[in-house]
């Protein structure tokens, strides 16, 4: 008997997975408020120089008659962002002088600090620090250090997840993400911001890795799609969740604090949650994981059945996964043998390309020229059919299937971007998006099952990290535009089609039970898993 049959004994999909199941997914509505929060805390708004003191004082003057005599205008005939006239040029406000004339004169920095439009955004942290002109790459450090932290905790908490359980590191994540959230509402500097954020990341890390695994090592093989999925349609509402936080709140700190202090309440009900038993039991706490399993089956009204556990039981229908499982797993098992290094390669370039492309898009919504709190929700919307297809192919035709195709069709919807008029561009990037948010809702789901139970935090470990690295890298490659315009959409799309194809030489995972051992992933070589004695 495999552990998915003794799971089936005290309940399968019963009371307690799905209180539990329930109690993950609440906080995953927050996930989406840290990750796309600085679309709005860190929102650029309409800002020119400040105008001298000797034109302020002019109440003769309009607003505008100020910044013509003041600030030159651009080619659009709006205000220049980092430039103002040395000397008040008077001879602007002449009736007859042509709106390129108002673009003349000797012109200097803003020495004076600049002048922010807060009709939409009463306060970010580019307003309050000055992350404009000279400075304006200092806002894309600070979501690259974010994501350097989702980075490290993926490393830190895949790792330690597998040494030490899945709940413990859930707990701490939870703690984390509130502590450090709230601290960086009230960050006193740029600096002490960027800490904060870092420390928020290496949290979200934590949180998503075990949530993945404690829903999939506690429901059993024929809900893992369904329970996955739901999870993926809890971060898209709350896409929908953070546009109206946003919109409610314009204030960068009490937005930054709204969306931390439910992390609280998080942490203080995860202490009821229970142990992953598979984890124990590969641990050698098979005593713990008895007492986990018959609370799951008294939880479940199985007290019966679960009154006959014992741990010689527990060990005898588990003999074959205990008698193969080290002492202690390591990163290296990831590429050690041949079957298990095929998928963590594969697992890399999906991972990798699927964040890249995502957050190539995601972390650009104030440059689509729509309103950014709708063009959230239109992306959030998106998600909604685009997940409904996915979990339909993902329980029927596979996972291999469904994580190539929506690779490969993001990849040719964002190089259509490069072909098509100005006026589809944004149709395009929506669609794209869409197939993204389905290539993670499957290769989260993807991953747990492809990655035995000795290693699988590690393995999601590393996976993350290659997504990490995807979303730090993906800025970079935008700036590529100002030297060749469509070479930043000829990689966004390029990566996701050449990760699409790697997706194909994965095992297929539908209807098979988890794996517990490595040495059971290398017994699939094209034949279904069998951990049945």
């Amino acid at each position: 008997m495999s552990f998915a049959e003794l799971l089936e004994h005290v309940g399968g999909m019963g009371r307690f997975q799905i209180i539990y199941v329930t109690l993950l997914a609440i906080p995953v509505f927050m996930m989406a408020s840290h990750n796309l929060l600085q679309n709005f805390t860190a929102a650029t708004p309409e800002h020119h120089c400040q105008l001298p003191a000797a034109v302020n004082g002019t109440q003769s003057l309009s607003a505008k008659e100020r910044l013509w005599v003041s600030i030159p205008m651009d080619e659009n005939q709006q205000p220049e962002k980092c430039q103002r006239f040395i000397t008040t040029q008077w001879q602007h406000l002449d009736i007859n002088a042509t709106a390129g004339n108002r673009s003349e004169g000797d012109t200097e920095p803003c020495t004076d600090g600049w002048i922010y439009n807060r009709s939409l955004f009463t306060n970010t942290i580019v307003s309050e620090w000055d992350l404009v002109c000279d400075a304006w790459t200092l806002k894309q450090m600070a979501q690259s250090l974010y994501m350097a932290g989702v980075l490290v905790g993926g490393i830190v908490f895949g790792g330690l997840a597998d040494r030490f359980g899945r709940r413990s590191l859930l707990i701490w994540s939870y703690l984390q993400m509130a502590a450090m959230g709230t601290a960086t509402a009230f960050s006193p500097g740029f600096s002490a911001y960027c800490v904060f954020r870092f420390l928020t990341g290496m949290a979200f890390s934590g949180i998503v890795l075990n949530c993945v695994s404690l829903s999939v090592e506690w429901t059993p093989t024929r809900t893992r799609a369904v329970v996955g999925t739901l999870t993926g349609y809890c971060y898209t509402i709350g896409q929908f969740l953070l546009a109206g936080i946003a919109y409610a709140i314009p204030d960068w700190r009490w937005l930054q604090l709204t969306v931390s202090l439910p992390f609280f309440i998080f942490f203080l009900y995860s202490w009821w949650f229970a142990e992953s038993a598979r984890w124990l039991v590969l641990a050698g706490k098979s005593d713990r994981a008895v007492i986990e399993l018959k609370r799951v089956a008294r939880i479940n009204g199985k007290e019966e059945e679960g009154d006959k556990f014992n741990i010689e039981i527990l060990r005898s229908h588990m003999q074959k996964e205990l008698s193969s499982v080290k002492t202690s797993h390591s990163v290296v098992d990831l590429v050690r043998t041949p079957t298990v290094r095929r998928i963590s390669c594969c697992l890399c370039f999906v991972w990798f390309s699927t964040s890249f492309a995502y957050y190539g898009l995601a972390m650009d919504l104030q440059n689509f020229g729509v309103n950014i709190y709708l063009i959230l929700m239109v992306f959030g919307a998106v998600d909604f059919p685009a997940k409904l297809i996915s979990v339909l192919t993902i329980s029927f035709v596979g996972r291999r299937f469904t994580q190539a195709l929506a690779l490969i069709l993001a990849g040719l919807a964002i190089l259509a971007n490069i072909f098509v008029p100005q006026a589809l561009r944004t149709v395009f990037a929506v669609f794209g998006k869409g197939c993204l948010a389905a290539s993670f809702n499957c290769v989260y789901l993807y991953t747990g099952e492809l990655y035995p139970t000795v290693i699988r935090q590690t393995g999601l470990g590393l996976s993350n990290t290659m997504a990490r690295m995807g979303s730090i890298i993906a800025p970079v490659v935008k700036m590529t535009g100002e030297y060749i315009p469509f070479l930043p959409l000829l990689i966004y799309g390029a990566a996701p089609i050449i990760s699409g194809i790697a997706a194909a030489f994965l095992p297929e995972t539908l209807n098979k039970p988890l794996p517990e051992t490595i040495e059971e992933v290398e017994s699939m070589r094209g034949r279904p898993i069998n951990v049945t004695k």
